[in-house]
Parts: structure tokens; sequence; C-alpha cells
């Protein structure tokens, strides 16, 4: 419950909002989200006590239809109105204030908000254009020093290009989809089986 209703005065407002006319709990509560311009609302558990004390002390009295009970003020509640006219006055101005306050922390939550929001598009499409350059562009080879060239560079060349081929589309056919842990585990176990056979070759 907002602060502003601390010390029972949310039982003199529900007397004021009944003094305009018998209204049932979900009205009194849509009543004081409004007041609140949406920034607070009652609960069940904070009215239908309330209005039951009310009724118990003779204020209120309520009629049943369809399952729901519709509350009325009594000449007692009207009475108890009169007599705290200038306290009633004060939790109006009260609430206005408060209202205010709540409207100005929402305004700058909302700035912060749509800030960070901001900020994380603005990551996200950092990240996202980091990724494709990553996924397609294929590393060049370095050159090979003057001192490799032989019979076979060109054949140590291909194997660069087709190693830096090999490397990219692995990497794009991973980021490409969501392989659980368990395939993930096959792939580099299948990469270690690759390396091993290229290290027996090349003893």
């Amino acid at each position: 419950m907002t602060a502003v209703f601390s010390h029972g005065r949310l039982r003199l407002y529900l007397l004021k909002l009944l003094d305009d006319g018998p209204k049932h709990g979900y009205e009194l509560i849509r009543l004081l989200e409004d007041r609140f311009l949406g920034l607070y609302a009652p609960s069940a558990g904070t009215i239908y006590p309330r209005l039951q004390r009310l009724e118990v002390e003779g204020l209120v009295s309520h009629t049943a239809a369809g399952g729901r009970k519709t509350y009325d003020i009594t000449d007692a509640g009207r009475a108890e109105l009169h007599q705290r006219a200038g306290e009633l006055t004060e939790l109006e101005a009260d609430i206005a204030a408060s209202v205010a306050d709540l409207s100005s922390l929402a305004g700058e939550i909302r700035s912060e908000v749509r800030g960070s929001v901001r900020d994380l598009k603005r990551e996200l499409s950092e990240a996202t254009r980091q990724t494709r350059r990553t996924r397609w562009e294929t590393p060049a080879p370095p050159p090979r020093p003057a001192s490799a060239a032989g019979p076979h560079t060109a054949l140590l060349d291909e194997f660069d290009t087709r190693l830096a081929a090999f490397t990219s589309e692995v990497g794009q056919l991973v980021r490409a989809r969501r392989f659980s842990e368990t395939q993930l585990r096959t792939a580099i176990r299948l990469l270690d089986g690759a390396l091993d056979g290229l290290r027996r070759l090349l003893r």
C-alpha cells in the first residue's frame, strides 16, 4: 500500500469514493488505480478487509447480486466524511503530490530503460556484424617465403587454401545452427582424429 494511505487514511478515501455512488470492490480498485495514473493499484486483499471493517462500524452497507457485493455509504459514513473534511482535503493534496513524484520517477525509469535498450541494440548489432565478418571472410594464407619455393610449392599453396576454407566452413556450420553439447563434443573428437591422422602421415 502506498505511504500516502498510512494511518487509516485509505478507509477515509474509500468513504469518499462511495459518497459518489454505490460501487463494488473491483470498481474501487480501478478508481484508485486511475487516480494514481496506473502507477499504483491496491490489491483485493487490501480493499475488501477495509470494506468489511467499515461495514462492521456501520459506515457502509452492502447488497449482493449475482455473487457480487455492491457497497454504499451510510448516513453514519457521510457524517464521518463531514467531520473529517479538513483531513480529506489534506489527503487529496498528498495524493496529488504522490502522483507527481511517481510520474517523475516513472519518467526517469523509462529514460534509463530506453537508454539501456539502445545500448543493448547497438552492442547486438555490432556483435552481429562482427560475427558475419568472421563467418564469411575466409582468411588468406600467409605469403610463402621465397626459400620455400620448390617442386611442391603449388601443392603447398593449395593445401593452405583448403585448410583456410575448411576452417571457415567448419566455423560457419557450427554458428549457423544450435548444436547440442553431445554433437559439439563429437565434432571436437572428429577434429582431434583428423589432426592425429595428419601427424601420423607426416612422421
